[in-house]
Formats: structure tokens, sequence, C-alpha cells
């Protein structure tokens, strides 16, 4: 069985083993005071796992330890595999970042575009220019989520029965058929909203590739890169391996919450949040990335491909704070940190809430998962558990801030 394990000492690789033990400690208080199931977390410098802690527990009633080889729903972090397989598709010719997203998916042609008004009909106008693949991947098309509650076009997204982002009991296209009919909150590339964009892109992926997106990710990037856990299910091997999902209380403590339906194939299979993986799955995809597109003889993109998806690409070279005028992304986290081709990027670490490199990349989940690459330190770092906590933790910062008072050369 292929697990995440510690390779070399911190020292040899230029770490602070104390610094790195209080970084453990640091989270284990969330765990001792009931704020967080348990967690693993691993530093790797220069491709070499120095540090690996798993501490606290996967399913706390059934008192099962969080192992190496446990397996975390990690949600939003799927975005960034998503992104990969359309760019292997460019490079193929199949696929080209200015294709507008109707020469694939038909539903998308004449887009409108909110142009002031609430409730079931706001006016709408053509739009000037259409929704093309890097808006999808650069969330810059326009479409939004129904949770944000902080604009009319978030409405009509629940109004459509979108409030999960997926139709109860529907398929990819046919929720992508949805987001379709709706109207999108601005005009494509002018301004940066996460949303549903990376769901739209996986069935992009289905239609040019002719295969389900789930069977296109594990025969092109998840077998050949041997992330042998990684998908959209788990099978019954698997499955005691698992982490319950948990949420948080109004008293602060923790509670089993339904998570994603893995045991058997998902009718609605989600490029933006629909996978599970272990941390060997996730440090194998981390430092294909970081080594510019392979790994161990497996090359999924060009050197000058990973380039391209780890710049910024907002419009004007703003931040995720600064690009239009989005109420749920007007925080601090957001400064100094641009986006790419699916992932974070870091534009300006002075002005970044942590500390880390110039270039820094990653992506993070809904249940508190996250990874990052730093080139300039070379560094691959994952925090995995799973809690989908309804106010923030506030991990990332300290997590990002402990991971850089290690480096000591």
């Amino acid at each position: 069985m292929a697990q995440l394990r510690q390779e070399v000492d911190p020292g040899e690789v230029g770490l602070d083993a104390k610094a790195l033990d209080r970084l453990d400690q640091h989270v284990a208080h969330f765990v001792d005071e009931g704020r967080l199931p348990g967690f693993l977390v691993s530093v790797a410098r220069g491709g070499r796992v120095a540090h690996l802690t798993a501490h606290g527990r996967r399913d706390v009633a059934a008192d099962l330890p969080v192992e190496p080889d446990t397996l975390w729903r990690i949600y939003s972090m799927t975005k960034p595999v998503t992104s990969v397989a359309a760019l292997m598709l460019v490079e193929e010719g199949l696929l080209s970042l200015d294709d507008p997203v109707a020469a694939h998916l038909p539903a998308f042609a004449d887009q409108r575009v909110h142009d002031g008004g609430e409730g079931p009909g706001p006016r709408t106008r053509p739009v000037r220019q259409p929704v093309l693949i890097r808006h999808l991947m650069t969330h810059t098309a326009g479409l939004t989520f129904a949770f944000y509650h902080c604009h009319p076009v978030d409405a009509l997204y629940r109004e459509a029965g979108l409030e999960s982002a997926v139709l109860p009991g529907s398929t990819l296209a046919e929720t992508v058929e949805a987001y379709a009919k709706l109207p999108l909150q601005f005009e494509p590339g002018t301004e940066w909203n996460y949303s549903v964009a990376t769901n739209v892109l996986g069935r992009v992926i289905e239609v040019v590739s002719g295969r389900p997106l789930d069977e296109f990710l594990a025969e092109r990037i998840f077998r050949p890169l041997g992330m042998p856990d990684a998908g959209f299910q788990v099978s019954p091997e698997q499955a005691s391996r698992l982490a319950e999902l948990y949420g948080d209380t109004d008293d602060g403590r923790i509670e089993p919450i339904p998570g994603l339906p893995l045991h058997g194939r998902p009718r609605f299979l989600s490029g933006s949040g629909g996978m599970v993986a272990s941390a060997y799955d996730v440090h194998r995809f981390a430092e294909c990335l970081r080594l510019g597109g392979a790994l161990d003889g497996v090359r999924l993109l060009k050197p000058q491909t990973l380039a391209l998806m780890t710049r910024n690409h907002l419009p004007g070279g703003a931040d995720l704070r600064t690009v239009g005028s989005r109420p749920a992304h007007d925080e601090p986290g957001n400064d100094g940190v641009g986006f790419g081709l699916g992932v974070s990027v870091v534009t300006d670490p002075a002005r970044a809430q942590a500390p880390t490199g110039l270039g820094t990349f990653g992506w993070s989940g809904v249940a508190t998962t996250t990874f990052w690459v730093d080139p300039v330190h070379d560094l691959t770092v994952q925090f995995l558990t799973q809690l989908r906590p309804r106010r923030s933790l506030k991990l990332y910062p300290d997590l990002k801030r402990l991971v850089h008072e290690a480096v000591t050369g």
C-alpha cells in the first residue's frame, strides 16, 4: 500500500525541527479543545518529506486515529487537478484557452449578463465577448455560487435549485446546462469571482476527450502519476480509511455531517470539488507541479505550460481583493494573491497575510484542506483534516507562518 513517509531529518534539508514541532503543537491544541477531529501535515523540501505528523482521530466516535494512509475529501483541491487535465488537452491541440466555451457546449451561446435589477426578472443584456476557456480557469467568467447572498445573480442560482452548485439528482451535463441558462454577474474577463466555473471546465473535458471526467482523470493523471487512492469514489476495501466529515456547532464543538456521496460512482462528477485522496496522492500531484509538470519520468505538462498555469492572470495584474468589487472576496487573506489557471499565486509577499515566497501557488478545500508549493524555498506542503466550519479557524495563515519560520537556509 502506498503511503506518505518521512524521508529525511529536517536539518538535512535546511528546516528547523523545533519550529516544525511548534507547528504541530499549534494545530494539536485545536484537536485537544475539540475544535478539530484530527489532522495530517507534511512538509517536503527539494521533494523529500522532512516532516510528517498524523494526530487526532479520523473518526471520533469510533476512536479511529488519523494514519498516513487516511483518505480525505479534498473538495476544491480538485480544481487544480481538473485544470491540469484541461491544459493537457490544450497541449494536444484539442482545446485552446481562447476557445469560446460555446464551441464545445452550445448551451453557452447567446450568453447574457446582469445589467441591473433584482428578483426573478432582472435586466440583462448580451455579453460583449463570449466566455472563453481561460475565463473558466481563472474564475473570470462571470459565473457564481448560490451561497454568496451578495448579488442578484446569486439569488437566481438559488431559485434554479443550485444552492449546492448541483441540481439534485442530476449529472454534470445536466447541471452545466442549468448554469448556462442563467445570466452572468459581469462581463467575462473583467472581474474575479470564485464560482462553479471548474464544473463547466470538467464538462468541456468530457466533451473534448469523449470520456467521462472520472475516467479521463484516472487514465491520464492518477494512474500515470501513481496516485492509487485518488478518485471520485471509495471502494469497499478503502472505506475503512475514509475520514468522517465534521461541522462545527454553536458552542464551538464539532459533530458529524453528511459529506460527498463517495460509496459508489456519483451521478454528478464534480471537477470543482468531487475528489477523495490520500496524503500520498496529494503529495505526488503537488510534486509534479513543483517539478514543472513531470514526476518520476512521467510528464503531464511542458514546463512552459506549468509556468503559464502558475502565473497571475487577473485583469491588470490585480490581486483577489482588488479585482472587481465582489464582497465575498474582500478579506485580508486575498491581499497580494493573484490567480493563475486553477491555482492561487502569491504576487506580492510583502502584502500577503502570511510570509511566503514570491510565486507560491496552491489551493484549498472547504473541509479545511490545503496544499501549496513555494518555488523560492523549494517547499511542498499539505494540511488535511475534515471540518466544514461555519466560521473560519484562521489556520492557513498560521500554517504558512510556522512553516516559513522553519526554513533555516
